[in-house]
């Protein structure tokens, strides 16, 4: 994953988590590098947009796999990493965001949000050292 969103810098990179919920746990056991199709391309530094074609492929995979979308990561690369307003906008809960920072000694942070209907307050949650090394648990 770090790979990934680093590969896009100085835009913000994004990809799907691919894995599955046991109760209040989420496994993530795949990563699905996705293109930033944000426009104007200019705002791509400050701004994403998963591919609706990535999607579509990623949650087909997933099924087959029986597993589910769990959430998409991206990069912050002159931000925290910390959902912005239109990150909030634009998301479709529940969900897990996961953000890398360009800018943090620590730079990944974990959030759930859980609004179905328009932007929730996200709730960080706790993250395992090593997650972007492949680390596979969160818990929500």
């Amino acid at each position: 994953m770090e790979r990934t969103l680093q590969a896009a810098f100085p835009e913000e990179g994004c990809a799907l988590l691919l894995g599955q919920t046991r109760g209040t746990t989420l496994e993530l056991h795949r990563v699905w590098p996705c293109c930033n199709s944000w426009e104007p391309a200019q705002e791509r530094d400050h701004r994403f947009q998963l591919d609706p074609r990535e999607q579509l492929l990623a949650q087909r995979w997933a099924r087959e796999k029986e597993l589910q979308v769990i959430g998409a990561a991206h990069g912050h690369p002159s931000s925290p990493a910390i959902p912005s307003a239109t990150d909030l906008e634009l998301c479709f809960g529940p969900t897990l965001m996961l953000i890398r920072s360009g800018l943090e000694q620590n730079p990944w942070r974990a959030w759930w949000i859980e609004g179905e209907e328009g932007p929730s307050e996200p709730r960080e949650l706790p993250l395992r050292q090593g997650l972007a090394a492949g680390d596979q648990r969160l818990g929500k």
